[in-house]
């Protein structure tokens, strides 16, 4: 006989319990079920689990390698652990359950989780990252929870699991250290944060680096760091703090670099003004197909921050050297692809030029930018 954890807890909520062993015990024998040692410390468990940490998630976010935990209601958790979504074995046991996780986790964090707010983006106290839906609008609640990476990997170490060509190694490095500005860009689970962190590694150990982010990702091995974190408005919608309210700030911190972790809207139009005042080196992330489309996506970006198309392209042709991009294999293989510059052709507007393409082999291809990267190769 399967025991009802619902009715398990609403005993001991009904009667101000907490669950401890000797409480549950009761509310069992209050309910009709057969009590026993085992019964009583599963049960037990089995109610703690849904009021610390991920609940039944939790041995799933420890597991070796995995960069994302997805649940699509009770009966649909799925999980990445570097080579593509697998469906896991995790059930919930109700659609209840998802809900009360989701909630749960809402509130680790203050923030608000119901009907009338049905979706939240924030992180964890341990870095990780959710965001949750609620049934009202995705037909079962849904929840996406991104593991920061617990290791920082080296150019090095790139190149040992074979995502990185010696030569591309040096190529990188060349780059950070001749403080060129440049985006990583790639899809979504690319690498692209990883990529940045361990070129933020590479930078002088003299050098201050003020990192803006929305969400703490970005954890590179360096001496000194400046982490500053965007903030959503609370149930009274008061108290946001926006990426652009950060990149202004950031400026006024004396930093070396000016790092963005991801690039998404408004604060464009601030990081690439700083870029022409005399902050050089400024880095950051931008999701995108290939580093062919990156100009358009600025473009786009752009317009977020009250930029014409022509102002835009005048500022990254101005403020923006290079362009990296990371590219992920369907069977979940990350390698870094390409290297382009970023050149302004005669009408005004920006082009990227590819300069060194990879395979996922290793092989090379030196592209019409190539000579333009020689700056830097010196």
């Amino acid at each position: 006989m399967s025991i009802d954890l619902d009715e398990v807890r609403a005993r001991l909520s009904a009667r101000g319990q907490a669950a401890r062993p000797a409480e549950v015990a009761d509310a069992l024998t209050w309910l009709g079920y057969v009590v026993s040692d085992a019964a009583v410390l599963e049960t037990v468990a089995a109610l703690r689990r849904e009021s610390q940490g991920a609940g039944p998630l939790d041995d799933l976010l420890r597991l070796p390698g995995v960069t994302d935990v997805l649940v699509n209601g009770p009966d649909e958790v799925w999980v990445d652990r570097g080579a593509g979504l697998e469906r896991s074995g995790v059930r919930f046991e109700s659609e209840e359950a998802v809900r009360r996780l989701a909630v749960r986790l809402a509130a680790l964090v203050g923030r608000r989780l119901d009907d009338g707010a049905p979706f939240v983006d924030a992180r964890l106290p341990d870095g990780t990252r959710v965001h949750a839906v609620l049934d009202c609008i995705a037909g079962s609640t849904c929840l996406s929870l991104r593991i920061p990476a617990r290791v920082r990997f080296t150019l090095a170490e790139w190149v040992e699991r074979g995502s990185l060509t010696p030569g591309g190694a040096d190529v990188l490095s060349a780059l950070v250290a001749g403080r060129a500005a440049l985006l990583v860009s790639g899809g979504t689970g690319s690498g692209k944060t990883t990529l940045l962190a361990t070129l933020l590694a590479e930078v002088d150990a003299r050098e201050r680096l003020v990192i803006v982010e929305d969400s703490r990702e970005l954890d590179p091995d360096h001496p000194h760091v400046v982490h500053l974190e965007g903030r959503t408005a609370n149930a009274e919608r008061v108290g946001s703090v926006t990426l652009t309210d950060l990149v202004r700030n950031a400026l006024r911190m004396r930093p070396d670099r000016l790092v963005v972790g991801e690039v998404r809207g408004a604060e464009l139009a601030d990081l690439l003004a700083a870029l022409n005042t005399g902050h050089e080196g400024g880095c950051g992330t931008v999701h995108a197909n290939s580093a062919a489309s990156v100009p358009a996506r600025l473009e786009a970006l752009g317009a977020l921050g009250g930029l014409s198309r022509h102002a835009l392209h005048a500022q990254a042709a101005a403020g923006l050297d290079a362009v990296v991009h990371v590219r992920r294999e369907r069977d979940g293989v990350r390698f870094v692809e390409q290297v382009a510059v970023l050149v302004p052709r005669a009408d005004g507007l920006v082009e990227s030029l590819p300069a060194v393409t990879w395979s996922p082999s290793g092989a090379h291809e030196r592209g019409p930018g190539w000579a333009a990267l020689g700056r830097w190769l010196r």
